[in-house]
């Protein structure tokens, strides 16, 4: 009866085993659901499809708006999202009161409670109408040009801080470190936060950024440098001062990516053991350029 028993606990164990690990773990920790969009735009249909092209007759009127959406965790107030129509020469067309125009209300970022995120359309024409001769047809792309301000929010929950490296509790310095990164264009990948010491009782942080889209950046308030792509950056802990190519709170993109370095400013206490979260914010400006091209039919 005892090996019977035995026999029987041990396939017990074995199928709990097997149960338990046929799971992957997950991780639920992250309060951002992520993502790499920001805002999208997109124009709204100027006629009828046809082939593949949207079409009007010459005698036709037709509107002229931009929808944009917010695809990313960070909120636009009004303003915040500036459009411009580029293209065809104003005076080939009647009807568009103006070619720059912004959001005039909040647009909410993408959450649990609204996964689509916000939207607002921009409507540059109610009735714009082609005022030139037309033989057969003619297509005219039309661009619109966006800027928004945005920002991208990086939370590393557990830093170790440890003054004597030789001590094994509690945490590991060197390594890559777990990241959260909220839903934005400029992003962190996974693996790419990192941590080693720069002296005795000095922790720092290696943060590399990424563009994820082929939008331009540029630091908030500044004009876009065709040559180079730039952004500011704050940390939430005074105790850390962070840099990128010599630069306190300023990165300059190359290849559409940047390191980010913070250092402790003092040197831990002696015998210092503990972990810490600690949160960048990125800040910028960024650029997109969308088009639709339009076919113009002559009428009967």
């Amino acid at each position: 009866m005892k090996r019977i028993l035995i026999i029987t606990l041990l396939i017990a164990t074995l199928v709990v085993a097997g149960c338990g690990s046929s799971e992957p773990a997950t991780n639920t920790r992250s309060a951002f659901l992520g993502g790499t969009e920001g805002v999208v735009a997109n124009f709204e249909l100027f006629g009828v499809v046809e082939d593949s092209i949207q079409s009007i007759f010459d005698t036709e009127t037709f509107p002229i708006e931009v929808t944009i959406q917010n695809k990313g965790e960070n909120d636009l107030a009004p303003g915040d999202v500036k459009l411009e129509l580029l293209g065809p020469a104003e005076e080939e067309f009647n009807g568009v009161a103006s070619r720059e125009l912004q959001n005039q209300d909040d647009i909410e970022k993408i959450s649990e409670l609204s996964p689509e995120g916000g939207e607002e359309t921009i409507v540059f024409a109610d009735e714009a109408q082609f005022n030139e001769g037309i033989t057969n047809f003619l297509d005219r792309t039309w661009f619109a040009n966006i800027e928004y301000d945005y920002k991208t929010f990086i939370v590393i929950p557990e830093v170790c801080l440890k003054e004597d490296l030789t001590d094994d509790r509690v945490c590991d310095v060197k390594g890559t470190k777990e990241h959260f990164v909220s839903g934005a264009p400029i992003t962190v990948d996974q693996n790419m936060v990192t941590e080693d010491t720069a002296g005795r009782g000095i922790m720092a942080l290696k943060i590399k950024i990424r563009n994820a889209k082929n939008g331009d950046v540029a630091k908030q308030g500044e004009e876009f440098d065709d040559r180079r792509d730039k952004l500011s950056y704050t940390i939430d802990d005074d105790d850390w001062e962070c840099k990128s190519a010599g630069k306190v709170n300023e990165a300059r993109l190359f290849n559409g990516e940047a390191d980010i370095v913070c250092k402790l400013k003092e040197a831990l206490a002696e015998d210092t053991i503990a972990t810490k979260q600690v949160k960048l914010t990125l800040e910028y400006t960024y650029r997109e350029l969308i088009e639709e091209t339009v076919r113009i039919k002559e009428s009967s």
